[in-house]
C-alpha cells in the first residue's frame, strides 16, 4: 500500500510498472495520462486536491499489481466518461487511445451503474452477477477494486454516515468480489479500510496488538521469510513473501 502523504505522479506510475515489466509502453501511458488531465481539468475531490491525483493512484495500486499497459491507461481515464467537465465517450478513448482500453474504461463505467445493494440476502446474487457479467476481462473488476481502495483510503474527508455507508458496503460486496477473483492483497486491505470505520475501537485495539507482535517476534519473522524463500529458490518456484 503507498503511503497516504505520499503524491502521486505520473513517473511514480511508471517506475512501479517498469519494475514488474522489461519493456513498458511509458507513450501510451503519458497519453492517457494526458488526456485525463485535459478532460478533468481543474475539477477538485472532497479533500481540495485535484481530481487527477485520484486515477494516479487507482494506476499506481494496478502497476504494483503488475497490470499490463492497458489496465493502467484505463486507470487513468476510468472516470472520464462520466465525471469528466466535458463529453468524452467510449468512441473517443478509442480513436484516441486504443479498443482495449476503451473496453476497459466502459466496463468500468457498467460497473458503475450496477445498483450495489448490501443486504446479505443480495450481496451474492450481485456479486455473481458481475462475475458473471464482466468475466470476459478480468481486469475490470481489478480497476473497480483499486477505485475502491483508493477511495476507502480517503474516506476521512466525507461523512461519518458516507463513511459507515461505504465501508459496510465495501465489507459486504467488494471484499467478497475480491475473493472471488483471488485478488487476495486487495481483499486483505480492504478489510483492514472497512473495519477501521464500522469498529474503530477493535481495529484500534487489533492495531497496537498487531504492531507488538511484528516487533517482538520481527526476526523470527524475518528467518523464516528467507528460509522459506531460499527452499523456493532452490526449486526454481519465484517467489514473493508477505509477513501479514
Amino acid at each position: 500500500m503507498q503511503e497516504n502523504n505520499k503524491e502521486i505522479k505520473i513517473q511514480d506510475v511508471i517506475s512501479k510498472k517498469k519494475e514488474t515489466s522489461r519493456r513498458v509502453d511509458t507513450k501510451l501511458i503519458m497519453k492517457a495520462y494526458n488526456y485525463a488531465v485535459e478532460h478533468h481539468g481543474d475539477q477538485k475531490r472532497r479533500s481540495g486536491e485535484p481530481y487527477i491525483i485520484h486515477p494516479l493512484n487507482v494506476a499506481y495500486i494496478l502497476a504494483e499489481l503488475g497490470l499490463d499497459e492497458a489496465t493502467i491507461c484505463a486507470a487513468l481515464l476510468h472516470d472520464t466518461i462520466e465525471d469528466a467537465k466535458d463529453d468524452f465517450s467510449k468512441e473517443d478513448i478509442k480513436r484516441i487511445i486504443n479498443e482495449d482500453v476503451a473496453e476497459l474504461v466502459d466496463g468500468v463505467t457498467k460497473m458503475r451503474r450496477i445498483n450495489f445493494v448490501t443486504k446479505e440476502s443480495q450481496r451474492l446474487a450481485n456479486t455473481r452477477k458481475i462475475t458473471n457479467g464482466l468475466s470476459k476481462d478480468v481486469r475490470i473488476i481489478l480497476i473497480k477494486l483499486a477505485d475502491r481502495k483508493h477511495n476507502m483510503e480517503t474516506l476521512e474527508f466525507k461523512q461519518p454516515e458516507k463513511q459507515q455507508e461505504n465501508a459496510i458496503e465495501t465489507m459486504e460486496l467488494f471484499v467478497p468480489l475480491a475473493l472471488s477473483i483471488g485478488a487476495y492483497k486487495i481483499k486483505s486491505e480492504l478489510e483492514d479500510l472497512s473495519l477501521m470505520y464500522i469498529e474503530p475501537d477493535d481495529f484500534k485495539k487489533i492495531s497496537e496488538e498487531k504492531k507488538k507482535i511484528e516487533e517482538q517476534k520481527k526476526e523470527y519473522l524475518e528467518e523464516m521469510k528467507y528460509k522459506i524463500s531460499e527452499i523456493l529458490k532452490q526449486k526454481n518456484i519465484p517467489n514473493d513473501i508477505l509477513l501479514r
